[in-house]
């Protein structure tokens, strides 16, 4: 019989309590196993030169004990990815309306030409509305600096490039000491981090480190077994018949001795054949898959990070409103990490990850001491983010609750078309 007690849900009351106090930091732990089960190949990300991230690492046992030699693994999901899924999570749940959190969006859809002479501008294909959750650089990315914002001025509605509103000016003097105007704008820039490198400081720009680290690892790994494989054409469509591909894609039957002849599977055409087995550059084998005896998830969300933030408000600072800032902070990456990992993760194709047990959390509050665990469902995680902006509201740190919306400035949007219409061009200049 197991008299384990299931660990208390996390409260309002508890996140308060350990962004106050000394504690360190609240971690995540836990194993996965691919979604085939134990021992089904899983597909790492590929790097410079198309390997595997493949490391010695040291690993401890079920009691904590350091096994006695370094164990191969490879990464199967890097903090920077992991970052992105846990915004991409936020995001849905904003589009949801599960949840409400400060966004900029560039809306490319508002530009929309409706004249003939204005037909041959464009998009080849659509690109809609980008916000900050999914920009690269978050609040300091270049497609929000490109973009314009309208407000008022002088009595009359103007637009200005978003760096030179009243909102995007604000963005100008943040730093840790006055962190306000990210928070009231792009929270999830001091959980994920951001440098404001491509602002009007450049590289003196703002920084802020991570709060929120999370990787993913398959620990015991085995790679090997070539890329192999052919899909089998139905049509049977013979390599030595050639055709031309001129750049518009309208592809023809070759003439006979044509220079500029191809095979039809530069048009899509015949089997697959197989793959190269090494890499011709650097003659090593080039791999499909690893087998990894588990996948391990460690994600940590700093609260000491937390604790050097500061949120002075009407010019004053309080150590009530930079504890209430924190805290929703600290929920704001809960409910990211939460919505996005608790069922499982599918990283790619063939990589799908299945959990051996719920997420928990535990408080590194004292040293020497054991951590505190709690538990947190994705419900949970969204009432708790909630009450804690409540809660900062209540102490007179407020943000936006209603997505703040640019519009690309004309030379984004030649920008987009002209790099479009270049991915379109089909020509190989091998075959020339």
């Amino acid at each position: 019989m197991n008299d384990t007690k299931p660990p208390n849900p996390l409260t309002l009351k508890d996140l308060q309590e350990a962004v106050a106090s000394t504690a360190a930091a609240l971690r995540c732990r836990r194993k996965l196993q691919p979604g085939g089960g134990a021992g089904d190949k899983v597909f790492p990300p590929t790097f410079a030169g198309a390997v595997y991230a493949v490391e010695q690492r040291r690993v401890f046992d079920n009691d904590g004990k350091v096994l006695a030699q370094p164990v191969t693994c490879v990464v199967l999901d890097t903090v920077q990815s992991q970052a992105n899924r846990m915004e991409q999570a936020l995001q849905e749940a904003l589009d949801g309306g599960r949840i409400t959190i400060p966004v900029l969006k560039v809306d490319f859809s508002r530009w929309s030409p409706t004249g003939k002479e204005e037909e041959a501008q464009r998009f080849v294909d659509d690109v809609g509305t980008i916000t900050s959750l999914q920009a690269p650089h978050r609040v300091a990315d270049a497609i929000l600096r490109d973009s314009e914002i309208e407000e008022e001025s002088g009595g009359k509605k103007v637009k200005l490039p978003f760096r030179n509103s009243t909102k995007g000016k604000a963005l100008n003097t943040v730093s840790q000491q006055n962190a306000t105007a990210l928070y009231e704008l792009c929270p999830t820039a001091l959980i994920f981090g951001m440098w404001d490198s491509t602002g009007p400081k450049g590289g003196l720009g703002a920084k802020f480190e991570r709060a929120m680290v999370s990787e993913v690892i398959g620990v015991g790994a085995t790679v090997d077994g070539l890329v192999r494989g052919v899909r089998r054409d139905p049509l049977e469509i013979r390599a030595a018949v050639k055709v031309l591909k001129p750049a518009d894609k309208n592809w023809s039957l070759a003439a006979a001795n044509a220079k500029s002849a191809v095979s039809p599977s530069e048009v899509n055409h015949s089997s697959v054949p197989f793959p190269k087995q090494r890499d011709e550059k650097t003659d090593k084998n080039l791999y499909a898959g690893a087998t990894i005896e588990y996948a391990e998830q460690l994600t940590t969300l700093s609260l000491i990070a937390l604790r050097r933030l500061r949120f002075p408000a009407t010019g004053k600072t309080s150590p009530e409103i930079d504890t209430a800032g924190r805290t929703v902070l600290a929920a704001l990456g809960l409910c990211a990490a939460t919505l996005a990992f608790e069922s499982g993760m599918g990283l790619r194709s063939r990589c799908l990850l299945w959990p051996e047990a719920a997420m928990g959390w535990e408080l590194l509050e004292k040293p020497g001491d054991t951590p505190k665990k709690f538990s947190l469902t994705g419900d949970e995680a969204v009432a708790l983010l909630a009450a804690a902006v409540a809660a900062a509201a209540t102490a007179g740190l407020n943000w936006e609750r209603v997505p703040i919306e640019l519009a690309p400035q004309q030379k984004l949007v030649d920008l987009v078309r002209l790099s479009q219409l270049e991915a379109t061009k089909e020509e190989n200049q091998d075959t020339k």
